[in-house]
């Protein structure tokens, strides 16, 4: 039944992109007929045919995610091809995009072309655009060329880090040398330009209508749809009002009919998850009715009730009755991060100044600009001689992901003395931003903990994807998983040609048994979701927790950067990666005293301390290891720049204890001692 089901999927995605390439033409505007409209500041615009030129017109929309995404691309060919005669021209047709937003739009997106409002749709109804953005190229005297999508780069749900065919630009450059055009026309994909309701145009009476949007779509947006899609929120455009779902109900209905909506990965036949995210048939076929009914307000008075109560915000602060204790900026000022290019991974390292132990019940990443934080992960990096819980792993933003919420009693540890590490990933989006991401902490009595919560991860990096590699598949194992402890939560991370992840359970009392705990069929690294457990699993018969991660490297894989690559382990979205995060629980085990708050410092007058003890075997074999992987040029010390992406990304600060940028074996040798310390009790 998988099997069939993946065929079956991969058929689909396959047909559409044929469609995409081979679409029908359409129709444009008349040969030789002038084209009238008005500018964002309400001056006539009027596009007449003139020989030796050529034009292109593109349907766009202030807030769908392509549309803003191509802005740059087409001032680009703006630029490049208006010394040989190319105009430029794009068109706001949406119902929904007010004229602040337009504005807001061209002050924040810059475009080196004009724009032009169209919102009564005439515009959209000559040219017959659908889409945004939707490109159409006329001759000089009007006549359509080329119609269809820009280039192949982005499309909802999927960016690659460069087009494979610029169909523009090539259609442009064909007619500039007097060619035809080779493919004239593919299908836009984007956004479905916004349209007003029925009962604005002459339609059905709202009063008659059986489903109205106060008493029946309002209600069930509340419920499924607008934890994520209101002000200040991941979602690309609210639903708090009758305006702005009114333009986006065939979208809505869209991306919900594909899938894609509301975002959940997990295959529900394995295991059952506290924040699964479902919209039942009924929900969608209300929407589907309200649409088809000529999208009515209704009366506000009949507003019906709300199933659930949204769920908490996603990337602001908590309400006023569940403050943080501590908010920490990731430093004083903004990081630059520029319209367009690659940024490497960024660290930021901050002293919280915390002078006693810290029990976290929540923590919750706050990233300052948020459509360039692609991911962010914080980790706490203990003191000198303190061990750390899991991998030091302490809260995460990652797109569809939530700060979690623990069970009472539930917290985890921030050893006094301990500093935090931002580790910042982000994604140009064609606007230069400056952030500054922070975390907010809300903290617990220390009596009031019953278990400590710790990270933990499985993960493998020795592997090579060949070159069009349809399922390449990738297992690892986490082993000795303390038997005291519950596991939580899982968390898989892959990139672009990830395919499918499993994560099971092998058993102690049942040797060659597995248990499936999560399986994600249809691995999307646009939503990294954070599995909770509906009911967490206890470690006590659990021998290992496997995963197994296939990879699809063929032209088959629409969001693959290049088929024709071997991909190796690596932080960048074209390399890829291998890894499960574990979230655990243990019964409580009274801290050491020299964690309970932060270490004196040495003065001048304190005699020598006492030579360390030699490492136990145990330890010593751990630092021969770490060496012997990581030294590459066998110096005796492991720089920042040495070791493997992993060692540098996850856990090369927990080795680093003086902050240095280097590991020496003294160092290693103390981590390892309590590395050694921590396996023992397991």
């Amino acid at each position: 039944m998988t099997g069939s089901t993946d065929r079956t999927d991969r058929l689909a995605v396959l047909v559409a992109w044929t469609l995409m390439v081979f679409a029908a033409p359409i129709r444009a505007a008349e040969p030789g007929r002038a084209v009238a409209a008005r500018d964002a500041t309400g001056s006539p615009v009027s596009i007449d045919p003139a020989p030796g030129t050529l034009t292109v017109v593109c349907f766009l929309g202030t807030q769908c995610p392509v549309a803003r995404s191509y802005v740059p691309r087409l001032s680009e060919l703006a630029a490049d091809f208006r010394p040989r005669g190319l105009r430029v021209y794009g068109v706001m047709s949406n119902v929904q995009d007010s004229a602040e937003e337009i504005r807001a739009f061209i002050e924040e997106l810059r475009p080196e072309f004009p724009i032009l409002v169209d919102t009564d749709g005439r515009l959209a109804d000559r040219f017959g655009a659908t889409r945004t953005p939707e490109a159409f190229l006329l001759d000089g005297d009007l006549n359509l060329r080329y119609h269809g999508r820009i280039d192949d780069q982005f499309a909802p749900g999927m960016s690659r880090t460069a087009p494979v065919r610029r169909d523009l630009r090539i259609a442009i450059e064909e007619l500039l040398a007097g060619k035809p055009v080779t493919i004239k026309s593919t299908r836009a994909l984007g956004c479905r330009i916004g349209r007003p309701a029925a009962s604005e145009t002459g339609g059905p009476s709202p009063a008659a209508a059986a489903v109205t949007f106060h008493r029946d779509v309002q209600p069930m947006l509340e419920t499924y749809c607008i934890d994520c899609h209101r002000a200040g929120e991941i979602g690309p455009f609210g639903m708090e009002s009758y305006e702005e779902v009114v333009g986006w109900a065939e979208t809505m209905l869209e991306v919900i009919d594909q899938g894609r909506m509301p975002p959940w990965h997990a295959d529900p036949r394995y295991n059952e998850f506290a924040n699964a995210r479902h919209m039942p048939p009924s929900a969608r076929d209300l929407l589907a009715a309200w649409i088809d009914a000529g999208k009515p307000l209704g009366d506000a008075s009949q507003r019906g009730p709300t199933i659930e109560s949204p769920r908490e915000s996603i990337s602001q602060p908590p309400a006023a009755d569940d403050s943080p204790e501590y908010v920490f900026a990731m430093r004083d000022r903004g990081f630059h991060v520029p319209a367009s290019g690659v940024v490497d991974y960024q660290y930021f390292v901050i002293d919280p100044g915390f002078t006693q132990d810290q029990w976290v019940r929540r923590a919750r990443v706050l990233p300052g600009a948020r459509d360039v934080v692609h991911h962010a992960i914080v980790f706490v990096r203990p003191p000198d001689f303190v061990a750390p819980s899991g991998i030091g792993w302490l809260a995460a933003y990652v797109p569809g992901q939530r700060g979690q919420e623990l069970p009472d009693g539930y917290a985890r540890r921030i050893p006094a003395g301990s500093k935090l590490v931002f580790q910042m990933h982000y994604t140009p989006s064609g606007v230069a931003r400056e952030d500054v991401t922070r975390i907010a902490l809300s903290t617990i009595d220390p009596e009031q903990v019953t278990h400590e919560v710790f990270t933990a991860m499985a993960l493998n990096q020795d592997f090579e994807i060949p070159p069009g590699a349809a399922e390449y598949e990738v297992t690892g194992r986490f082993e000795f998983p303390p038997p005291e402890s519950q596991l939580l939560a899982i968390t898989p991370h892959m990139h672009f040609r990830g395919k499918s992840f499993t994560v099971s359970a092998a058993w102690r009392s049942q040797p060659g048994d597995e248990t499936i705990l999560l399986h994600v069929p249809h691995y999307d690294f646009n939503w990294q979701h954070t599995y909770v457990l509906k009911h967490p699993l206890p470690m006590g018969d659990v021998a290992g927790l496997e995963f197994a991660a296939t990879f699809d490297n063929s032209p088959d894989n629409p969001w693959n950067p290049d088929p024709q690559q071997w991909v190796t382990w690596g932080d960048q979205s074209w390399e890829e990666m291998a890894v499960v995060f574990l979230d655990m629980a243990r019964p409580r085990v009274p801290a050491r005293s020299q964690g309970a708050q932060a270490p004196k410092q040495a003065s001048d007058s304190d005699s020598d301390p006492p030579p360390r003890p030699s490492p136990s075997p145990t330890a010593q074999r751990l630092v021969d290891r770490l060496f012997s992987h990581a030294d590459r040029d066998g110096d005796g010390i492991i720089e920042s720049s040495e070791g493997g992406v992993f060692l540098r990304k996850m856990s090369f600060y927990l080795w680093d204890s003086d902050g240095d940028g280097r590991i020496t074996r003294e160092e290693a040798s103390e981590v390892a001692d309590l590395v050694a310390e921590e396996m023992a009790r397991r």
